[in-house]
């Protein structure tokens, strides 16, 4: 009969091949179109074939048509450990994409070559999301390596487009392949704190607004005989952030403990300092208590944009590029208990339940009724120049999933 080796001594084994796989993965350049790359195929292809050089045998994969990418598709991956319960599934749902660099004077390094430095990986990707995609794949190993059956079924989903909305990942898996049950379990490693302790089981609803505002071009020196686009958008961005003190209810569950509603970015209007502009677009960040329903904040909206035409003289029109709305968590379902009774054994942490303001594809799985949570052990490096990942970390969070799939 297999010994069964200690999780201690597993990782200790195999902390080189982490530092390798987190290595390879960063070397595959996976940003979406929308932010000029080419997707995600080739660190999918790349990932696969690490899976299956390590005995994973049950890999299913899911093409999302894409036709601005060269494969044609985004891809997905769906891993399989049978359990002794097939009824209620633990998935782990990591992404594959990451977003761009940024700034490539702020790196010290080549983002896409991860470099080892005082107990930290460096590099694009690695702790967004990687970290957790390895995670997700080293606690994984553990059972294969071993030969032990898990308790549950475990389900790794490593995902595509979550940078982008999901569209072509999250969403479009719930919607065509319908992969999930509600009696699944199902974790996110893609948020957290560097103690491991925060346990996400909300997120405040969202609205991204995008408006676009035409009065008339005049000469700078007569506005009487124009429609100023730009003054008309700057009273309209004020009145849009005073919906603050009217959906201002608060919950300490949330930080900032109330709703937010932003001006964010603004497009160029006109190129000389004495003209009118005649067109002025902007855009909005709201983030929203989810006691409120967004169809009563987008009729305030709209009285908003009906004032200030009549005031001004201007047509107001809005899109919204992301709206989101989703029920909690509950503190009491099994996946939080589960994952709460983990990290107080690898952690020694009583957990702490948490609401955020971000968006993660957790809301999509509770709007279908699936109760999802986000956790990990983050030094919150998502989108930041010289992003890094706590190698410690990773292991502890593996270890973690070992007893959570227990």
């Amino acid at each position: 009969m297999q010994s069964v080796q200690s999780v201690k001594d597993f990782f200790a084994e195999q902390r080189k091949e982490i530092i390798d796989l987190e290595t390879q993965l960063t070397s595959h350049i996976a940003i979406a179109p929308e932010g000029n790359g080419d997707g995600e195929t080739e660190k999918c292809n790349a990932l696969e074939a690490w899976l299956k050089e390590k005995g994973f045998n049950d890999i299913e994969r899911y093409e999302a048509p894409d036709s601005r990418v060269s494969s044609g598709s985004r891809p997905s991956l769906v891993v399989t450990i049978p359990g002794t319960d097939n009824n209620s599934r633990i998935w782990v749902m990591a992404h594959i994409d990451v977003v761009p660099t940024g700034d490539l004077k702020l790196w010290n390094t080549d983002p896409w070559k991860v470099v080892e430095k005082d107990g930290k990986l460096y590099g694009r990707g690695v702790e967004d999301n990687q970290q957790g995609l390895c995670s997700a794949a080293f606690a994984a190993l553990y059972y294969i390596k071993n030969g032990i059956t898990p308790a549950h079924t475990i389900k790794l989903l490593f995902v595509a487009d979550e940078e982008n909305g999901s569209n072509y990942g999250a969403i479009w898996l719930l919607r065509e392949k319908h992969l999930f049950k509600k009696e699944d379990l199902i974790l996110i490693p893609d948020g957290g704190d560097p103690k491991g302790q925060t346990i996400e089981i909300a997120e405040k609803n969202l609205i991204w607004l995008t408006v676009h505002v035409q009065g008339q071009q005049t000469h700078g020196s007569r506005p009487d005989s124009g429609a100023n686009a730009c003054l008309a958008a700057c009273d309209l961005s004020m009145r849009l952030h005073g919906l603050e003190k009217i959906f201002n209810k608060k919950d300490d569950l949330f930080e900032p403990n109330y709703s937010t509603f932003q001006p964010t970015k603004r497009l160029k209007n006109v190129d000389s300092i004495n003209i009118i502009p005649g067109e002025d677009t902007f855009s909005f960040d709201c983030r929203i208590l989810p006691c409120y329903k967004l169809d009563d904040v987008l009729k305030e909206v709209d009285r908003c944009c009906r004032e200030v035409e009549k005031e001004h003289g201007v047509r107001i029109e809005y899109t919204t590029p992301q709206k989101s709305e989703s029920p909690a968590t509950s503190v009491n379902a099994p996946v939080a208990q589960k994952l709460a009774a983990a990290i107080k054994k690898v952690h020694g942490l009583d957990a702490k339940f948490i609401g955020i303001g971000g968006g993660t594809v957790g809301a999509e799985l509770r709007r279908e009724g699936i109760d999802a949570v986000v956790w990990s052990t983050l030094d919150d490096q998502a989108h930041q120049p010289n992003e890094y990942c706590v190698i410690d970390n990773l292991i502890k969070d593996a270890e973690t999933l070992i007893e959570l799939f227990k």
